[in-house]
């Protein structure tokens, strides 16, 4: 298992060198390394088709109990196999569409990277781990969608969804760990779905609200959903791969995964079917005003990944069993119908419908190929679309709440989704023949042997779909409900409402089809939609923290020495000496102390030289006052059996002072900047921390947290250290590496001293 995991990384490792040697030929080798995984996977069905969850583990940090612990339900098996099935048709079909682009072997070298990403996050059963894989598909993918870098525009793009995602992901980081407190300390998934309390936690609501807003992110619900269409800047095998199987379906996965633990709240429910709903109205909205190939399926996957979260958060039987059906049926026909956007694209040269015509004879394959993958995409029988959209509409109707509202919506939704699947399927290859930038033909095999093969497997599953297709969603459903469901899958259900909303949706959406140039019309005369939509709120708000840095760097980083020890001394005497006085009940002895008169006598030497060196306009004298506090600091400590310590302040005050003295020579006069005002405020400021420091000296010597680590050293002195002198022992045995650190930095500064007057020395005898 974990080198199945690790071996998208290991072949990324591998595919550069790989790729030059082969030629035209590697995309078929490497093509051989998710197949291979998809055999390995597709082997656990039977086991996992029992309704048996098996959990691998290997350990990695022991000491945090953090492994590299891997569960394998009927949840990460569905998703491992739609990801090394498509992947393996991804990458055979960048071969073709990227042939002879020299960034090939980059190119393959991050996608099996992230390939391996996705793989590690549906498969980990520890949360520290999964989290960790996480964060890698955002990194990955910020790769891949920036692949054009060259141009400033998709780099901007990329930076986006880098943004949004990894932003969600900080969020979920907080959720998950206070998941695991919540669960009683456990980090698997496994033990977390098997714990109780999880909703009496303290933090329930902002627990859950953390780990919505990092799966909302991710899987682009309203309204973060403005960086998946911008994603098609990315070369389309990077587009089919990441709509279909990976990247925007991690947030779904997430939140099929907890919907055992999370569920059973009311919030969950009004979160995902509130925020589902209205994602899949928005994404087929702006798929219905869209004419680029590429961006009419990215807002229809919004429309797929919005029923997804819908359905989850209803979470009914019939719910759940929905979702995972219509999960299969989006990843199959939204493959093949980017791959067949694709070789529109690389045969015509344009991705705007509007100028394509007439290329039903010139791309009868792509022709076919396309109407099929478009009328699962409609939900029309007998595709296995239809079987998943019926199953939506039976969820919707059986909901707890928000019935009506869920049933409009999911209606108006797969009404303009019929119609974009009509304009997909026929406006390029229907009427007169246009005229394109390049003279179309028929895309090479590599191009269209997964969408193919993928549409037909959309008519398989739907004309037999109780066969293949429902062993894999029945045990992806009994891991997404929490106990084992039966499963039937059937093409006919009869005459009763679901069948007529669907056969509404098809009317209206053809009607729909029919006026469709008056809808694109309509639509480009509301530009308050682009005005006011949620990219540009995402502007003013990347703007409104450029603003906010600008401010703050004036305000704070203005380059006067004085305003940061000002900033940083009023903020620990501000945090800390609140929470000392107020939160804290720790006795602060102030009474009368008990001294020594010489003691007294020492101490009142060090403050009048501290203060006659902060009023004197003599470099002499305060220079003089300074070793006066020195040497005093160097008494106490021999007074208090430091003698060590205190040698060594007399040494560094010794030279301190002679440094000092010999370079006053060199040094311009004391001048007066401050205001009287401004010395007053200074003074006010450092009395502030002084005394801060001298109540918490005061207040640390009468508590004992735990036993004093002295005792311990003491202790161990002599026998582990061989030695009598502790503070020795500590240095040269306890604080090893430490104190090799400050010798370094001491030998490094005396090196850069030794260079500075070698170099003055050269110019002088140049």
């Amino acid at each position: 298992m974990l080198l199945a995991v690790l071996s998208g990384f290991i072949v990324c490792l591998l595919a550069p060198w790989l790729t030059r040697s082969l030629g035209d030929r590697a995309n078929w080798v490497l093509a051989l390394a998710p197949a291979a995984l998809f055999v390995y996977f597709l082997g656990w069905v039977p086991e996992i088709a029992q309704g048996e969850a098996i959990t691998v583990h290997y350990p990695w940090i022991p000491g945090l109990e953090i492994n590299m612990s891997f569960l394998v339900d009927g949840l990460s098996l569905l998703f491992a196999l739609l990801i090394s099935g498509i992947g393996t048709f991804i990458i055979i079909y960048a071969g073709g569409y990227l042939h002879g682009d020299h960034r090939l072997p980059r190119f393959y070298a991050i996608m099996f990277a992230f390939m391996g990403s996705m793989l590690g996050l549906v498969l980990s059963d520890n949360i520290i781990t999964m989290f960790v894989f996480w964060e890698l598909t955002s990194i990955t993918s910020y790769l891949l969608i920036g692949f054009h870098h060259e141009d400033r525009n998709v780099r901007w793009l990329a930076l986006q969804g880098l943004i949004v995602t990894v932003g969600g992901g900080l969020a979920l980081m907080a959720g998950l760990l206070m998941l695991a407190v919540a669960a009683g300390g456990e980090f698997t998934l496994s033990g977390i779905l098997a714990a109780d309390g999880i909703h009496e936690y303290p933090f329930f609501i902002g627990m859950l609200l953390a780990i919505l807003f990092g799966t909302f992110t991710k899987s682009a619900q309203v309204p973060f959903h403005f960086w998946l269409p911008n994603a098609m800047a990315a070369p389309t095998p990077v587009s089919a791969f990441l709509h279909s199987a990976t990247m925007v379906k991690a947030g779904v996965y997430l939140m099929a995964r907890l919907n055992p633990a999370l569920g059973e709240s009311e919030l969950w429910f009004y979160m995902l079917g509130i925020f589902g709903a209205l994602t899949m109205l928005t994404g087929s909205i702006m798929a219905l005003r869209s004419t680029g190939v590429k961006a009419i399926l990215a807002y229809t996957t919004i429309m797929a990944l919005g029923t997804l979260t819908m359905l989850i958060g209803i979470g009914t039987e019939g719910a759940i069993i929905a979702a995972m059906t219509f999960l299969l049926a989006h990843a199959l026909y939204k493959a093949a119908l980017f791959m067949l956007a694709g070789a529109l694209d690389h045969e015509t040269g344009t991705k705007d419908v509007t100028k394509m015509g007439g290329l039903r004879k010139l791309m009868p394959i792509t022709f076919i190929a396309a109407c099929v993958a478009a009328l699962s995409l409609a939900g029309l029988p007998p595709l296995f679309g239809f079987i998943a959209k019926e199953l939506m509409f039976e969820a919707v109707l059986e909901a707890e709440a928000l019935t009506t509202f869920l049933a409009i919506l999911a209606v108006l939704s797969a009404i303009m989704i019929v119609t974009m699947a009509a304009v997909f399927a026929l406006r390029p290859f229907l009427g007169e023949r246009k005229e394109t930038p390049k003279t179309p033909h028929e895309a090479p095999l590599s191009m269209l042997i997964g969408p193919v093969i993928l549409a037909t497997l959309s008519l398989i599953f739907g004309l037999a779909g109780f066969i293949p297709a429902a062993a894999l969603v029945q045990s992806a459903v009994g891991a997404v409900y929490g106990e084992p469901i039966a499963v039937e899958l059937y093409l006919w259900h009869g005459f009763n409402l679901p069948l007529m909303m669907s056969i509404a949706a098809v009317v209206l959406g053809l009607v729909l089809f029919w006026k469709w140039d008056a809808v694109l019309a309509l639509f480009k005369r509301l530009t308050f939609i682009d005005r006011f939509g949620a990219e540009r709120g995402y502007e003013r708000f990347m703007d409104a923290i450029v603003a906010v840095a600008e401010w703050q760097t004036r305000l704070l980083q203005n380059g006067s020495m004085s305003n940061y020890l000002i900033t940083i001394v009023l903020t620990i005497v501000g945090l800390t000496g609140w929470t000392l006085l107020v939160h804290t009940d720790t006795p602060i002895p102030l009474g009368v102390l008990d001294f020594n008169v010489y003691e007294a006598v020492i101490a009142a030497l060090v403050v009048a030289g501290a203060l006659f060196a902060s009023v004197t306009s003599s470099r002499l004298g305060a220079v003089a006052t300074l070793g006066i506090v020195g040497f005093g600091i160097a008494l106490i400590y021999v007074l208090f059996s430091a003698p060590d310590l205190g040698t060594t302040q007399i040494m560094v005050e010794t030279l301190t002072v002679i440094l000092l003295v010999l370079v006053l020579f060199r040094l311009p006069g004391f001048i007066n900047y401050s205001a009287p005002a401004t010395r007053i405020r200074d003074a006010v400021v450092a009395l502030s921390l002084g005394g801060l420091m001298t109540l918490l000296i005061l207040a640390v010597n009468d508590v004992t947290v735990t036993d004093p680590i002295s005792d311990t050293l003491v202790e161990w002195s002599e026998p582990e250290g061989h030695g009598r002198n502790i503070v020795n022992v500590i240095l040269v045995d306890f604080r090893a590496l430490d104190t090799l650190g400050e010798i370094f930095v001491i030998g490094l500064a005396a090196i850069g001293v030794y260079a500075m007057i070698r170099f003055r020395a050269e110019d002088k005898a140049k």
